[in-house]
């Protein structure tokens, strides 16, 4: 075996990675002579685009990242990479949030454009992935693919529709791997933060043997991540609970118990450990509220093993079988707070009553086992095979079947039962007697709890699920005749796909006798016959200010078991007016079904963080929030009791499929005549989604309902209030089809590429600009604004974001420093006077130092969040008071690596 010195694919990119650093998107490593092989090669496929051709500059506006630029700034996994990336914002899981939503616990997702994970197609080698989590999910787990595979990362921001199918609305996540690969690379990896927690490892390995008629590549990473207490970042949850003035606001489910007495007085029960049983005082939130925080992580652990074998074999001269197999084991954890008994009616004549009155339990922290632990553990496969070849003249087909399946087993520690928790409360059946079958309970008061009796109700909850895929393909290109411009090349194919997924909750959930997120079983699949056509027409070459002038159109026909049939299209046009100027432009529809969680997933319930705006209403301003709130029977003085609200979530089978219109018009400079190696880029694009299907959080639709004249929302139908205190004893925010979601923004770009000497200068700069993002809940409601805000649950929106990267390179010495900007936004839901309404500008800056110690050897050492940037607060926070799907909360971190060859 031959030895290639770059592991990571740094100095081996294949023709088609070349070709697309120079065309749809800048990239570090666009350089003339990368220009040169993409016009000397043979055609490629890229993506956006089922044609194979060599110039794909118009095919529409995307960012490439390189292997090298992965390398070079030190990440190790994909959904760093595109999280980083200023056209990712919104809500998508990731590590550093302390609640992965949706079923999809640990699972990596990307959210471009903000319009929601399940609107971006994830894709490998242009095909698709089966989701990942813990069942029912809709959206793959992006870190199923080793980083050490890949030759590039294509991300097209654009709607694909018609060239890809459903899903593509928002635009495309294409993960390319590589093929050229001979030899044997070993690299490894480890961190940790400057606080000395959140240590991560990864070892990668990679083996190639390449011979004459074809080849194999296998690659294999582990990776581990250590936990971070989220109270090291955040010792508590904040609030203004003073004007001008943040102060710890703590959960109102206390570890002693509170309880309401008969004339609406709120009482505490004992709460210091081996203290007096019977104690109890009126309750005071500054003294008994809960702490929630040394509960939660700011990063959650995760171990992984992730493997890929890509294989290809020519058969014969013009027939080439190949295949791919991925598999995937991941387990991983997170902490939660000690589940919460709600409305436990005790009698008087109960002897652990010490009041001499009917009490109502309203809420008691079972702290005595300490945090809930929940795990998951994932196996996630999906093997590919297909034979190509060519035909005559420059015709080439491709026969392609895949099925991939993902198992999981999931749950949590001490859940109660609330059948038994009854049982012990009903002296007619539990006894205080030694070793009793059926144990008397003590809620009244911290430590009152036996061993015996938490033996008795608590329990560990175990769900099983998964997901699946099945798709069959054939597709044929080529040319079909030839104008004086150029040759007229389509694409053209059919396919037949199939989704499933199903989760099966612990039967205590599915009961609703667990303590915890009631659910029921989830289990359904969709279906599409799909065909499409793709033609491109040279129009005009070589006349005057036109050096070449394209259009486009594809056609896709798609029939959906569930929902019947549509028509989805797409028109493209690409102008070069010399050399170094071009206009491109795009217009195109997007038809996407509900997935199998919108519509069948169990309805649950969970307290998430939610921002009550009644809460101290009788000190606002706004008359009509003041007057809604007194007409929905809240106290002057009511105060949010804590930070979180029960909330439900789940599946809703009345959703009907959403329907989009976008398009795009933009610019591509490149003055090699100034300034050689520079490349600028410009693409305005305009989103418009009708009978969107979201789910509106909480805070939001409260929000709303609070401020609509006369409480004439909708939105007003989602809650309730409890008659004795005020506060929301119910919310839902299933997905509903809302009217419209209208986006339109601007993404920017810059490379510049140089040599001075034996010192080599690349730089790749990228911005987004949301000029424009708003939602109508309901036709005719009044749009709810999402451009410049951030908090409530929905994610990041500032209007602007960017991502820069720039490396110097000499003698074997490489300095990379990049840099990520999160833009001004203002809170979703608080008061402009509020403290954390409106947040700053913030970047992240991270640099790296390599050195190529011989051919075979290369050694790096970096720091991230070089300038221990910390995040902001956010009225409306997530966690960690702030937006952990936006901001970092680890600070400052370091790295070191290195990889070898063989």
């Amino acid at each position: 075996m031959k030895f290639v010195p770059a592991l990571l694919a740094a100095t081996c990119l294949t023709a088609a990675s070349a070709a697309a650093q120079t065309t749809d998107a800048p990239v570090a490593q666009q350089t003339d002579a990368a220009g040169e092989a993409a016009s000397t090669t043979g055609d490629v496929t890229v993506t956006g685009s089922r044609i194979r051709r060599q110039d794909i500059a118009g095919v529409g506006p995307a960012t490439v990242v390189s292997a090298e630029q992965i390398q070079n700034t030190g990440i190790v996994n994909v959904e760093t990479l595109l999280q980083r990336l200023p056209a990712n914002a919104g809500f998508a899981g990731n590590q550093t949030s302390a609640y992965w939503t949706g079923n999809g616990y640990g699972t990596a997702q990307v959210n471009l454009r903000g319009l929601g994970i399940k609107r971006t197609l994830v894709l490998l080698n242009n095909r698709r992935l089966v989701a990942g989590g813990t069942g029912a999910n809709s959206s793959p787990d992006l870190n199923m693919i080793p980083v050490v595979a890949l030759a590039r990362t294509d991300v097209l921001k654009d709607g694909a529709s018609a060239i890809y199918g459903a899903d593509a609305m928002a635009g495309v996540v294409n993960l390319v791997t590589r093929t050229d690969y001979d030899g044997i690379g070993i690299s490894a990896r480890s961190g940790i933060t400057e606080r000395g927690d959140g240590g991560d490892y990864t070892i990668d390995l990679l083996v190639g043997e390449r011979g004459s008629r074809g080849g194999i590549l296998a690659a294999a990473t582990y990776q581990k991540t250590e936990p971070v207490n989220m109270a090291s970042r955040a010792p508590c949850s904040l609030a203004e609970t003073t004007r001008g003035t943040l102060s710890c606001v703590n959960s109102a489910s206390t570890i002693g118990g509170r309880a309401a007495l008969p004339n609406g007085q709120q009482i505490n029960f004992n709460q210091v450990p081996g203290g007096n049983g019977n104690f109890f005082e009126p309750y005071s939130a500054a003294k008994h509220n809960f702490n929630s925080n040394p509960f939660l992580y700011a990063v959650s652990p995760i171990e992984r093993i992730t493997t890929a074998v890509f294989g290809d074999y020519d058969l014969t001269d013009g027939v080439e079988a190949f295949g791919e197999f991925l598999y995937t084991h991941r387990k991983s954890n997170q902490i939660a707070t000690p589940g919460t008994l709600r409305n436990l009616s005790i009698s008087a004549a109960n002897p652990t009553n010490p009041t001499g009155q009917n009490i109502v339990l309203v809420q008691r922290r079972l702290a005595e086992p300490g945090p809930r632990q929940f795990f998951q553990r994932t196996d996630t496969w999906q093997g590919t095979a297909g034979v190509r070849g060519k035909l005559v003249n420059d015709w080439a087909w491709e026969v392609t079947g895949a099925y991939g399946r993902n198992t999981a087993v999931d749950g949590s520690t001490n859940i109660a039962n609330l059948q038994r928790v009854g049982y012990s409360l009903d002296t007619s059946r539990c006894s205080f007697a030694a070793g009793a079958a059926i144990p008397c309970a003590d809620y009244l008061g911290f430590g009152d709890l036996t061993p015996q009796v938490l033996d008795y109700i608590l329990f560990t909850s175990r769900d099983t699920g998964g997901n699946s895929l099945f798709s069959l393909t054939a597709d044929l290109t080529g040319s079909l005749f030839r104008l004086p411009a150029g040759p007229v090349s389509f694409a053209t194919g059919v396919t037949y796909r199939k989704e499933e997924g199903w989760r099966n909750p612990d039967p205590l959930t599915v009961a609703g006798i667990a303590n915890t997120n009631q659910q029921s079983p989830i289990s359904g699949a969709t279906k599409a016959k799909e065909a499409y056509l793709e033609l491109s027409v040279p129009v005009l070459a070589n006349a005057p200010f036109v050096r070449s002038l394209t259009l486009d159109g594809a056609v896709r026909y798609s029939d959906y078991d569930l929902f019947g049939s549509d028509w989805n299209y797409k028109f493209s046009a690409d102008w070069m007016v010399t050399e170094g100027l071009r206009f491109r432009g795009t217009y195109g529809t997007g038809f996407r079904v509900p997935n199998v969680p919108e519509l069948f997933g169990g309805v649950s319930e969970g307290n998430l963080t939610t921002s009550d705006p009644c809460s101290r209403y009788g000190t606002s301003t706004n008359a009509t929030l003041v007057a809604n709130c007194r007409a929905s029977g809240v106290p002057a003085n009511y105060v949010q009791l804590g930070t979180t609200i029960l909330t439900t979530v789940g599946g809703n089978q009345n959703l009907q499929p959403e329907t989009s219109k976008s398009w795009t018009l933009g610019t591509v400079i490149q003055p090699r005549g100034i300034v050689p190696g520079l490349s600028l880029t410009a693409d305005w694009f305009d989103i418009d989604i009708d009978g969107a299907i979201r789910a509106i959080p909480g805070s939001t639709k409260l929000a709303v309902c609070y401020n609509s004249a006369n409480l004439s929302s909708p939105f007003c139908r989602d809650f309730t209030r409890s008659t004795l205190t005020g506060e929301i004893t119910r919310l839902s925010a299933q997905p509903i089809n809302t009217g419209r979601e209208r986006m339109k923004g601007l993404d920017l770009g810059l490379v510049y590429a140089h040599t001075v000497g034996r010192l080599q200068l690349q730089v790749d700069v990228n911005a987004t600009y949301l000029d424009e993002y708003v939602v109508e809940p309901f036709p005719g409601g009044a749009p709810i604004v999402f451009d410049g805000r951030i908090g409530g649950g929905n994610g990041g929106y500032p209007k602007w974001r960017g991502y820069g990267v720039a490396t110097a390179r000499q003698d074997g010495v490489s300095f990379t420093w990049s840099t990520q900007w999160i833009g001004k936004a203002q809170d979703f839901n608080a008061a402009p006077t509020a403290i954390g309404y409106r947040t700053p500008d913030i970047f992240y800056h991270n640099a790296q130092v390599a050195f190529e110690i011989d051919q075979r050897t290369r050694f790096q050492v970096g720091v991230d969040n070089l300038f221990d940037t910390q995040a902001p607060y956010i009225p409306s926070f997530t966690d960690g008071n702030t937006d952990t799907m936006t901001y970092d909360l680890l600070r400052r971190r370091f790295y070191v690596g290195v990889r070898t060859a063989f």
